[in-house]
């Protein structure tokens, strides 16, 4: 299963402008509510992740971020869960998918193909799968797969990326058996995830594999280079910046990180072209350093003649909203997220039941 080049385009898509060499002084300001909440954080928490502690982040990620077990997500019988074993990509191994919905729905449903974050080397698919089924999955009546994809720096790219791409062909071949509506699939993650996705997006767009409905793209890791403006002016700020940005890319990608003809579906960011894809939910936050990167290819989309959907949350740092899960902030950027799939899916003829 080879990856087809992008066609050429008259110029590549538009770096966001570039930071000099030292950061500006001057950096957006935390939302306040969210900045007691980051002060509270331990310096362990905020310290960058370096080739050096790499292995020990992974170890103290996995002892934090356990993963709840098919009898806690079925959250006294309200979601039904299976763990599916699904072939991978070629020679590689099979890829898990965790599938979850809302119990007593009669099917089809619609489906969120989701990514979890972790900077492509942390993180896994049960983990994040409490809050999706309280947040859209209850609400929306969604069935959702969560995608247990391989890790960096074991697996480099494009190992991860064709796990996600093996899980989603299965699925959209296997609708009727999984209760799902193939034309309705929304691929979504957050932060590598979100990078994932949209690579996702672009990749099955290429390989006329199945196409999505839209793409949910939370601060999504799209651009490998280091060279955005926010990128500087945020390092050493918040709990994401240049040194942990560097150091999972390089993760990923080994001895391609840094290449001039670095695919776009290793980072989306370069892409040529955005047309063709599935609408777009973009979120990033004024004071982290995913900004220019999410605002950039929110614009180049609309520069292809695409749909694209950009939040730009005032004073919020990566992250914020898993950190503080009860912040004004957080809560609207929930509601907005959540309107904005509930809108995607009424346009597809989904949105037909009464609002809740």
């Amino acid at each position: 299963m080879s990856i087809r080049p992008v066609p050429s385009q008259p110029g590549p898509l538009p770096v966001p402008e570039t930071a000099p060499e030292t950061a500006p002084k001057a950096a957006p300001p935390f939302d306040p509510e969210l900045a007691v909440v980051l002060a509270s954080l331990g310096e362990e928490a905020r310290e960058p992740v370096t080739p050096e502690n790499l292995a020990a982040r992974q170890e103290r990620d996995a002892a934090a971020r356990p993963r709840p077990t098919a009898e806690d997500l079925r959250a006294d019988g309200r979601f039904e869960v299976t763990e599916f074993r699904v072939p991978g990509p070629p020679d590689g191994p099979d890829v898990t998918l965790v599938g979850a919905r809302p119990s007593g729905l009669a099917g089809p449903l619609p489906l969120l193909y989701y990514m979890h974050g972790g900077g492509m080397v942390m993180g896994n698919a049960w983990s994040v799968l409490p809050r999706i089924l309280r947040e859209w999955a209850l609400p929306l009546e969604l069935a959702v797969l969560s995608v247990e994809y391989r890790l960096a720096p074991r697996t480099r790219y494009p190992g991860p990326l064709e796990d996600c791409y093996a899980g989603l062909v299965w699925a959209a071949g296997h609708a009727a058996e999984l209760g799902i509506d193939a034309d309705r699939i929304v691929i979504g993650g957050k932060s590598a995830g979100g990078g994932l996705a949209a690579a996702l997006a672009l990749l099955a767009r290429d390989r006329g594999g199945p196409g999505a409905l839209g793409q949910l793209l939370l601060s999504p890791m799209l651009d490998d280079r280091g060279t955005t403006f926010s990128g500087h002016q945020m390092s050493g700020l918040g709990i994401w910046d240049l040194t942990s940005n560097a150091t999972v890319w390089k993760a990923l990608l080994g001895d391609r990180y840094g290449a001039a003809d670095l695919p776009p579906y290793a980072a989306p960011s370069r892409a040529t072209d955005l047309s063709g894809l599935p609408p777009a939910y973009i979120e990033v936050g004024s004071a982290e350093m995913f900004r220019d990167e999410g605002v950039a290819y929110a614009n180049a989309i609309w520069q292809a003649g695409g749909r694209a959907e950009l939040h730009v949350w005032p004073g919020a740092f990566h992250g914020f909203d898993g950190i503080a899960p009860r912040a004004a902030l957080t809560r609207d950027a929930r509601d907005t997220r959540t309107r904005w799939l509930r809108r995607l899916l009424a346009q597809s003829g989904a949105g037909n039941r009464p609002a809740r």
